[in-house]
């Protein structure tokens, strides 16, 4: 009977002590007892509730899916065993706090966390129950996968979007309140989470529009693909202008806190479409580029600087080009001589060479000129001509008989976040078209034939130093602009802001949203320097939630977020491969 079955109960048993030492290392560390009180939906889920037990239900579905497609008995079971071995190192650990006093060495195991466990019962009748949850759980995630495709997409699209909601309902309740009214927020959020009866139709919302989706996307594609030529045009440069005022509303919508969080990754976009160019589109391993970031930073620090160490103070605009200029011409001085380097040994090379700049700026032989580890103060915002202003003295004087207004004109500080993000927004956007541009010219072939292959390259005519010269230059000149934002909009800048870890992270989130992929780089932004920030509320436990959540997304999609085309091909396998070249073949013959 075993055998006819093809049970193999390694496979739960593996799986199950995997989500066992999970939800035990979130219990000792104290966050499952930090987010138990904090709702996502009133009085029904609670962040606790799904970080203790999320591992039961995914692993468990990980499980099933190692059992043959015929066989949902097995997938049952091995799900449901899987749930049940999740609990044992949980009940192991409520035996031995009721036994023993373990806050001498683990201070978060607590009384507060056993009742936490336990349901406030006693310790065998809440291990009893713990039991029974975690093996529900692996039953009930194991038998989803028997639903159909079209059913499972919507209901974990209304899953995901109502839970993400719900973590940041604080942060929305307060947007509302500032932009419609106080009732109304309270007509939705009920404290810090969503109120039950709003959830439930935001699940059900999102679930049917995905359905929706899923149904009619394919006739809705063919639709506009049928379109002429010129109306299509027209529909695309509508959905351009429709984004960009988006764009301009944002401010608007997010208000101060939110504009600083979106200021930060911007200025993390464009260090990373600067990378990319570097490691996603000539595939050199640059592991020193915060050096360029700094350099760019100081640069705009000494030009526009009102105190001791200001050499021309300088205005915002006129020190920019200067800036880019002066880290492009950096990241040559470092192309030179890494010229024939490839790989690890490219990688440690850089690296040396922005520690290098790091301790340069802290030394006391540039502290005359760059302020040693005092860093530059007094680094002043930029300014723009008040443009209403100088139209409405014009008509004024105009109407008057008046000399019409001559410069100089009435200006505006961009103090706030909100104004400080159109600077931002407009490098982001003017880095991206670069960026774009490239990839699509000769040069970009040429990076790409780079990265394949120098030998190869090098033979079909590709010149390697002018063509490696280039993407450091132009990565370079994208991190030194990205350094001027970043000094502009602090006003003072400090040796310790250019680690080592700003080029680590740089590195990771174009990995995370997909190497050589333009819209990877914003998505990979978003997740490493924004969600870290709105997650604030979790304290010291929200990096370890950053670090779960690129742990798991590099096991499940590790091309990334939004891999770019020939990444995605590299990572298929070779039955996806020639399915992918028989529906290519296919579709041409139609």
């Amino acid at each position: 009977m075993v055998k006819s079955w093809d049970i193999d109960l390694r496979i739960p048993l593996r799986f199950g002590l995997i989500a066992g030492l999970i939800a035990l290392m979130e219990s000792v560390i104290g966050i499952v007892t930090l987010s138990w009180e904090r709702s996502l939906v009133a009085n029904v889920v609670t962040m606790g509730q799904v970080l203790l037990f999320a591992p039961a239900i995914v692993i468990a579905s990980m499980a099933a899916k190692q059992a043959n497609q015929d066989k949902k008995l097995v997938s049952l079971l091995y799900g449901l065993v899987t749930g049940f071995l999740t609990a044992i190192p949980l009940i192991i650990l409520i035996a031995m706090a009721t036994a023993f006093d373990l806050r001498q060495f683990m201070p978060n195991v607590s009384p507060a966390l056993i009742e936490l466990l336990t349901f406030g019962r006693s310790p065998v009748a809440g291990s009893l129950i713990l039991l029974g949850v975690t093996s529900l759980m692996g039953l009930l995630a194991a038998a989803f996968d028997f639903l159909p495709k079209f059913i499972q997409r919507p209901l974990l699209m209304g899953l995901i979007v109502t839970l993400t909601i719900g973590i940041f309902s604080e942060i929305l309740s307060n947007r509302l309140r500032d932009l419609v009214s106080v009732d109304f927020s309270r007509a939705i959020f009920e404290g810090k989470a969503l109120k039950t009866i709003i959830a439930a139709g935001l699940f059900a919302f999102v679930a049917v529009l995905n359905f929706l989706w899923n149904q009619f996307q394919e006739p809705i594609r063919g639709a506009f693909g049928s379109l002429p030529p010129r109306l299509t045009r027209v529909l695309r440069v509508l959905v351009i202008l429709v984004l960009i005022a988006l764009g301009l509303l944002i401010p608007t919508i997010a208000g101060t806190y939110l504009s600083e969080v979106i200021n930060n990754v911007g200025i993390f976009v464009l260090m990373g479409l600067g990378l990319n160019i570097v490691v996603g589109f000539a595939g050199l391993l640059d592991l020193g580029y915060v050096a360029f970031f700094a350099i760019g930073a100081y640069s705009m620090a000494v030009f526009t600087t009102e105190g001791p160490l200001g050499v021309s103070n300088m205005s915002f605009w006129a020190a920019i080009p200067f800036c880019i200029v002066i880290a492009a011409f950096a990241g040559i001085v470092l192309g030179v001589p890494v010229l024939r380097m490839r790989g690890d040994y490219l990688a440690i090379v850089t690296l040396g060479f922005g520690e290098i700049i790091r301790i340069l700026a802290l030394s006391d032989l540039l502290k005359p000129y760059i302020g040693g580890a005092q860093g530059v103060l007094k680094i002043p915002k930029p300014t723009i001509i008040n443009f209403f202003a100088v139209i409405r003295d014009f008509f004024v004087n105009l109407f008057r008989g008046l000399p019409l207004p001559k410069a100089p004109f009435e200006t505006i500080d961009l103090i706030k976040p909100e104004q400080f993000y159109y600077i931002v927004l407009a490098g982001c956007a003017l880095a991206w078209f670069v960026s774009w541009r490239l990839g699509e010219s000769r040069l970009g072939r040429q990076w790409m034939a780079v990265r394949e292959d120098e030998d190869v390259a090098e033979a079909v005519g590709i010149k390697l130093v002018s063509t490696k010269l280039l993407a450091f230059a132009v990565g370079a000149a994208f991190s030194g602009l990205s350094g001027a934002f970043f000094a502009s909009k602090l006003t003072s800048i400090f040796p310790h802001s250019f680690k080592l870890d700003i080029s680590i992270n740089v590195l990771c989130l174009i990995i995370i949203g997909g190497i050589g992929s333009l819209p990877g780089v914003v998505v990979g932004s978003i997740i490493l320097v924004g969600m870290p920030e709105l997650l604030r509320e979790f304290k010291e436990y929200r990096l370890l939630m950053y670090g779960i959540l690129l742990v798991v997304m590099m096991l499940a999609r590790p091309e990334g977020f939004i891999p770019s085309a020939v990444k995605r091909r590299e990572m298929l396998t070779a039955d996806e491969q020639m399915q992918a070249s028989a529906e290519t073949e296919s579709a041409a013959g139609d």
